[in-house]
Formats: structure tokens, sequence, C-alpha cells
């Protein structure tokens, strides 16, 4: 087994200045941002639905005109304003899909400060708008509140490639799974934050968590603009090509068209000085041809399903199905983050020490299964809800973590584009926007299901998709579990 050449060595403090620090921590902050905006609309479901289907109970109808609870009435009952959030989540990761597609191409043609920028502050005028601005108004309209999340999704669109593309250009293939499964615990972070935030202020109405959610991801935005820097070139630091081109080992990449390892080995060498500096964006074909972008952005498709399902949908099932208070699933929800923390960290320090991602994510997915069926069972008891819910994010939000960031920045760094280094962002809107679309079905399903066959159905359904995302990169998990006995036995016959 191989140790990462960055821990190896002992130079991960050295070889890092305080500029990678503060990309580091500026790209991770601004993701987790979007992501707590996201995180309240999911947290605040029980209040909106109830907001919008006044019933027999609602003590308002004494008070107020007809004409006034009547402009509430948007739906007979709460089984048709879930649909309809359910129909606004699906709606948001069309768009959110739609918009990756373009934003990894744009991202690779502007300055990723910008794109990030501009995508942060216009997000949060519209979540503002959809979730405070309407309420103080009282104004209620099906079709106000999807066009508005038609656009968020669009801008919501240009945080990803953005940032994993700055991070590509900052970090390298040595310790790269490490990093990156530590870093890409922003999504989870930002789950946290927006639940705790959202779960502080709902008291005062639901208006008020998105009030404070966009006030700082407006805020977040102003930061990027100011204090981001794109690439080390930009003040003068060599970037992370003419430094790996001096590794002895980390620039054998972990994604390789290679049948096997003695194929790829000759492949390994080092670029002229000129070929580097030549940076060229790819186009939208090329990328997608490129040696595993298709298995992993299908693979991706299924398992963002099951991921965003849980973000979407966790807080509602607990009230939902426990009868838990809203605050409480809100709090009791941020576990699973915990556990897609730990997971997307545990297993890029495993796939860096194997110097394969495959394998790991393959291992990862089958006890996956397990953790589904457990937590479908789990009895009404929050503690006992809370760990099988840790472990369930362990498996299946690691594995996403790990696709969406590390296994992506290999993907658009990989040996075939050495000379066309502009292909990161483009690489990781392919892979995060056919997830998107997965996702996107994946919660109109899941509000159907629910609907139709009750939540154990649901977790079939889930069980069935990462069932296939397994399948997706099985011919990658045989190739590089093959590569690694390959390896082993050549050092046994070497001693």
């Amino acid at each position: 087994m191989a140790w990462p050449n960055i821990f190896q060595r002992g130079t991960l403090l050295s070889r890092f200045s305080h500029h990678h620090v503060v990309v580091f921590l500026l790209t991770f902050f601004s993701y987790s941002l979007l992501h707590a905006s996201r995180k309240t609309f999911s947290n605040v479901k029980v209040s909106i639905s109830k907001q919008w289907t006044p019933s027999a109970f609602n003590k308002s109808i004494e008070l107020l005109p007809l004409e006034i609870w009547s402009s509430n009435h948007l739906f007979p009952s709460a089984e048709e304003a879930t649909l309809f959030l359910g129909t606004l989540d699906t709606i948001f990761l069309f768009s959110y899909a739609v918009g990756l597609f373009v934003s990894g191409v744009v991202g690779d043609r502007l300055n990723l400060r910008w794109v990030l920028s501009f995508g942060m502050c216009s997000s949060a005028l519209v979540v503002f708008v959809f979730g405070t601005l309407t309420e103080w108004l009282h104004f209620y309209n099906k079709g106000l509140y999807c066009s508005l999340w038609i656009v968020n999704g669009l801008l919501q669109s240009t945080g990803w490639p953005c940032v994993v593309a700055v991070m590509g250009n900052w970090f390298g293939k040595a310790g790269r799974g490490v990093v990156f499964g530590l870093w890409s615990a922003c999504a989870s972070v930002g789950n946290i934050l927006g639940a705790c935030l959202a779960s502080s202020v709902l008291q005062y109405g639901y208006e008020y968590a998105f009030l404070v959610t966009a006030a700082v991801q407006f805020a977040g935005g102003i930061v990027i603009f100011f204090g981001l820097l794109v690439s080390p070139e930009e003040i003068g630091i060599p970037g992370i090509e003419t430094e790996e081109n001096f590794e002895e080992d980390s620039h054998r990449p972990l994604i390789n068209g290679a049948e096997n390892e003695d194929e790829a080995e000759p492949n390994y060498s080092i670029q002229e000085g000129n070929t580097v500096s030549q940076v060229k964006a790819i186009s939208f074909f090329q990328a997608c041809c490129l040696p595993g972008v298709i298995a992993y952005s299908l693979a991706y498709a299924c398992l963002k399903l099951v991921n965003y399902s849980f973000f979407f949908w966790l807080p509602f099932y607990l009230s939902n199905n426990f009868g838990w208070k809203e605050a409480e699933a809100d709090q009791l929800s941020i576990w699973y983050d915990v556990g897609g923390i730990i997971g997307g960290t545990l297993q890029g320090f495993i796939s860096d020490m194997l110097q394969r991602r495959a394998p790991v994510l393959a291992l990862s997915l089958l006890l996956a299964i397990g953790s589904l069926v457990g937590y479908s069972r789990s009895p009404n008891d929050k503690s006992i809800n809370a760990l099988l819910m840790a472990v369930t994010g362990f498996f299946i939000g690691g594995p996403s973590n790990m696709i969406s960031s590390a296994i992506s920045a290999d993907l658009g760094r990989q040996e075939l584009i050495q000379g066309s280094s502009e292909a990161l962002a483009t690489v990781t809107g392919i892979v995060d926007g056919t997830g998107s679309i997965g996702a996107a079905v994946g919660q109109y399903l899941v509000s159907l299901i629910q609907d139709n066959l009750g939540w154990m159905w649901v977790f079939y359904f889930f069980i069935l998709m990462t069932s296939c995302t397994i399948l997706f990169i099985s011919p990658l998990i045989v190739r590089e579990t093959c590569s690694l006995m390959q390896r082993r036995q050549t050092r046994v016959l070497n001693e």
C-alpha cells in the first residue's frame, strides 16, 4: 500500500502557504452559504405547508376576512401542498442541472471569482424575494414561486464548478483525496449552518429563516469578490502543474484510461514547460469523452438522488413519520451531515493510500445498502435514530462528496488534457449536472412514492438507486481492483 507523498514526507504544512489556507477557507464557506440557503427551504417545509393550506382548526379564519384567508389557500389539503413542495425541489434541481452544464463552460472562460460572486449575491436576492418578501406582502402565487426557484437554481449552479476549479488550481494530486475529502464537507457544514439558522428564528416565522440566510450569503458574495485568488499565478506563485513535474509519484493520475498499471506506467511523462503554460479550454463534447467522465456522471446521478433526498426530505420525514416538532427534526437531521463529513474525509484518505478511488467507493456503497435497511426500521427514539442517521450519512454522503470533489478534480486534470488545464470547471459541471438531473427526477418521485405507497417504499427506492450507482462504475471497480492485486503480487515477487 502506497503512502501518499504528501504525508510520507511530512511536508503538508511546508508545501502550503497562507494563500492556500485562505483559498481553502473562502471556497469552503462560499459553498457552505449556498447550501445553507437550500437547506433553509427543506427545514421550513412544514411551516410553509401549514401556511399554504389553512384548515378548519386554523384560528385565523375567524379573525381575517374571507378573501385574505383564500389568498393563502393555495391547496385544499396538506398532501397536495407536499406534492407541490416536491415539484419545487424538482424544478430547482432541473434548472440547477442545466445551469451546471453552462456554468462549467463559462467558468473555464471567464474569471472564476466574478462568476462565483455574481451567483452568490444574485441567488441571495432571489431567496429573499421567494421566502421573505412574498410573506411580508401576503402575496402567494404558484407561478411566481416556480419562476423564482428556476432562477435560483440557475444562479446557484455557478457555485460548485467554480469552487472545485479554484481548489484544483491550488491543490495538486498529492493528497488530493484527503484535502478534497475534508474540503467537500462544505456542503454538509452548510446544511448544519442552514438547519441551525432556520431553527433559531423559526419561532418568529419561516420568512425570517430565509431573511437571515439570504443576508449572510449576500455578504459572503461580497467577500469572495474582493478576497478570492483563483490561481497561484495571480500572485506569481508557480502553478501546481509546474510543481508536479518534480514529484516522483504524485503526478500519477488516479483516473487513467489504461487497462492496467503496467500499461499506464510508461505514460507518466513529465510535460514540457511550454506545454504547461498553454492554457486552452476544451469543448463540452471533448470533456464528455474523457475516460471515466460518463461512468462517474451516471453513477453520481443515482447517488445524488439518494443524498439529496435525505437533504430535502429528512426533516419533513422525521416530523411527519415520528410526530417530532419541526425545530427538533431540523436539529436532529444534522447528524446525517456529520456522518457525511467524516465519511468523505476518511474515505478520501484511504483512496489516497491506495491511489485508487473506485474500490473505496464500492465498499462504502455496499455498506450503504445495509445502512439504508437499518435506518428504514429505526424506532421512535431520537438517540438511536441519530446514530443510524450518522452511519447512513457516512456511507452515502461520503462517496457523494468524493465523486463531486476529488474524483471530479482527477477527471478534470488527467494526463490526456495536461496541455489544456482549463477543463476542470467544465468536467465538474458535467458530473454534477448529470447528478442534479437524477436528483431532480428523484425529488418528484420521492413525493409521489411517499404519497401513494408510504415511506418504506421510498427507502426501497433508495436501495435500488444505490445499487445502480455500483453498477455504473463496476468496470472501473474491476479494473482498479485488478490493478491493486497485480501491484501487490509484483511487490511480493520483488521481495
